[in-house]
């Protein structure tokens, strides 16, 4: 196949790449030095191309609280990113299929065991709502594609990725915890963790999420998707799983319950992922945390 991807140097793109060259498919890779896709006349670059898939993994946030300080920002650019994409999809490449990654701040407020049926529906945190709306937004253009030209799509919602591969200044939770509790151990630094501890989060690990994109891919009918292993865990307890790995002593860790936290507990309903994948085996987060330390190991060496 030939495949088109958006944001493919990000973390998930940094694996999903190999991996679809791997299978033998010819892969064109976006990323914001190549073609800005803010910019509507990047992709005509493209206009003769013919695409049996388009990954869109592309989007402009981080981690942490960056979204506290950037709305309007994060409302102009993913909406020109966004917006941009569809549009070439409809112009250029109405044949193939478009699989975008959606976010778990879309869910409603105050739902903890978030459910596919609900992604639309209520208020996002007041915290994270420019990009939930942005990313809504997709969403209800897949819809409005599909309903009006028939085109078909994927719209998949990973959980917090992590594993080997990612970048010393990616501050994703689980990678905070790790480069944290790495300079305890080898430098002596105090490890403050942010909030209590007991907020409750889930991961995949990064090859899991790949290879259900791969099979969702492969589904008969669009689907709105949550991509999750279904086992969640407190900030606390990943912390006490990374110093066994690591050697250090828990105990010796301040939670700053001061600072900015996110929600207290947000995790998905698997149940249709694993309906339709039900031979599905997942990462051990034991095993895929391990894996994540040596690779930071490696490159903090």
């Amino acid at each position: 196949m030939n495949i088109l991807v958006t944001g493919g140097t990000g973390f998930l793109g940094r694996h999903l790449v190999p991996h679809l060259q791997k299978q033998g498919h010819q892969v064109v890779v976006v990323n914001s030095k190549n073609c800005d896709l803010r910019e509507t006349q990047n992709l005509l670059q493209f206009r003769n191309e013919k695409f049996d898939r388009i990954y869109h993994l592309a989007a402009w946030t981080k981690a942490g609280d960056f979204c506290l300080h950037h709305q309007g920002e994060q409302w102009v650019i993913n909406q020109q990113i966004h917006t941009n994409v569809l549009w070439y999809w409809h112009k250029f490449q109405s044949q193939s299929l478009m699989i975008t990654m959606g976010t778990s701040c879309s869910y409603p407020l105050g739902e903890e065991a978030l459910r596919e049926e609900n992604y639309l529906a209520g208020e996002p945190d007041p915290n994270l709502a420019t990009y939930a709306y942005t990313k809504r937004m997709l969403y209800a253009g897949l819809l409005a594609f599909a309903e009006q030209f028939k085109m078909r799509y994927q719209h998949l919602i990973p959980s917090t990725l992590y594993g080997p591969g990612f970048e010393a200044g990616d501050n994703h939770f689980i990678f905070d915890l790790i480069k944290k509790i790495h300079a305890g151990k080898t430098r002596g630094e105090e490890v403050v963790l942010w909030g209590t501890g007991e907020q409750v989060r889930e991961l995949m690990y990064v090859g899991d999420a790949v290879d259900l994109i791969e099979r969702a891919a492969a589904l008969p009918t669009s689907e709105n998707l949550n991509l999750g292993s279904g086992a969640p865990y407190t900030i606390r307890e990943y912390a006490e799983m990374l110093c066994e790995i690591i050697g250090y002593d828990h105990g010796k860790i301040r939670y700053d319950t001061t600072k900015y936290s996110g929600n207290p507990k947000r995790f998905f309903d698997t149940t249709k992922v694993k309906t339709f994948f039900p031979d599905f085996r997942y990462t051990d987060i034991r095993e895929g945390l391990a894996e994540t330390v040596q690779y930071y190991q490696s490159i903090a060496a």
